[in-house]
């Protein structure tokens, strides 16, 4: 039996003059499985299928596969990942103990953060674990912050609470006896408009683990009830945090400098501590500037055991 060959398909040319199918469409020489006789015997070849018109192909129709396999209809964008599913905060080069606490605030892991912060504080010590640990997760939070608009303030404000609450838990040096004279006590207040109040906090919590006295008024303390407190206390010394030049007070800190209280002839004066980066700049005179916490503790330690001995004046032998 002879096998019967196909007519050839008619040339369905598109637009342009090109046919439409030309390349896809088999022809009577190839050996694809339709053109191979089945083992029972030979067996009539049925005509290759006719070549679809474009101009016939619904436009809601979906695209075909291209040669490769691979849909000619691109594949749809991953979502992008939310806070708390592996973005990270912007830390650079830190601490382990760091990148962890990073990453319990961003998926708002409360029980995890302070855990961390209360691991970093036994095995570091205060003022370690305020420079390697929490500084660099703070300011991470706040840079942020700043570049992703209005997510990751929930992150910020999370961690700031638990870097507070784990400064105020740090253990104070036991009182002194009976019968000693108190040593004038370290003023510690933000300048008027100034809201950022933690790093005032963590200096509180270094002094009071060494046993030096403080009076902590935080954030945005007005002038006039500055100029109050020091009058009444005393004091060894005061510090005035700023965060931007934008609050940085000079006129309010030479006016601090320059107070006076006691006997004429015996006037006393308190050193004065200007923290944060808000001073930035010329320095203001009759003040000092510490670079960090650890520095101005050291001051601060200093200029209270000096206003003591001079309130109990010298010990005889």
């Amino acid at each position: 039996m002879r096998v019967a060959r196909p007519a050839p398909a008619a040339d369905r040319s598109g637009p342009g003059g090109t046919a439409g199918v030309s390349s896809a469409a088999p022809s009577a020489a190839s050996s694809s499985p339709a053109s191979v006789p089945p083992p029972c015997g030979p067996s009539p070849v049925p005509p290759p299928p006719a070549a679809a018109d474009p101009r016939s192909i619904p436009p809601h129709a979906p695209a075909a596969a291209d040669p490769a396999g691979e849909s000619a209809v691109p594949a749809p964008r991953a979502p992008a990942r939310q806070p708390g599913s592996g973005n990270g905060l912007p830390l650079g080069d830190v601490w382990q103990e760091c990148r962890g606490l990073a990453r319990a605030a961003v998926r708002l892991d409360a029980a995890a953060v302070e855990l961390l912060l209360a691991s970093a504080v036994g095995q570091h010590g205060l003022v370690t674990a305020w420079e390697k640990v929490m500084v660099p997760a703070l300011r991470a939070a706040g840079r942020k912050w700043e570049t992703a608009g209005d997510r990751y303030v929930e992150v910020e404000h999370l961690l700031s609470w638990h870097v507070s609450s784990a400064l105020r838990r740090v253990p104070p040096a036991a009182p002194a006896p009976s019968g000693v004279p108190g040593a004038p006590p370290v003023l510690l207040a933000c300048v008027p408009d100034e809201q950022h109040a933690l790093p005032l906090e963590a200096l509180a919590a270094g002094l009071a683990e060494r046993g030096v006295p403080v009076r902590m008024f935080g954030a945005a303390l007005p002038a006039e009830a500055l100029d109050s407190a020091v009058r009444r206390t005393g004091p060894a010394a005061v510090v005035l945090w700023s965060q931007s030049r934008s609050t940085a007070n000079r006129p309010l800190a030479r006016h601090v400098a320059a107070s006076e209280w006691g006997v004429k002839g015996a006037r006393t004066r308190p050193a004065v501590l200007l923290g944060g980066p808000g001073w930035a700049g010329p320095p203001v005179p009759g003040t000092l500037r510490p670079l960090g916490l650890r520095e101005a503790l050291e001051a601060l330690e200093a200029l209270e055991a000096l206003a003591r001995l001079r309130r109990t004046g010298p010990q005889t032998p």
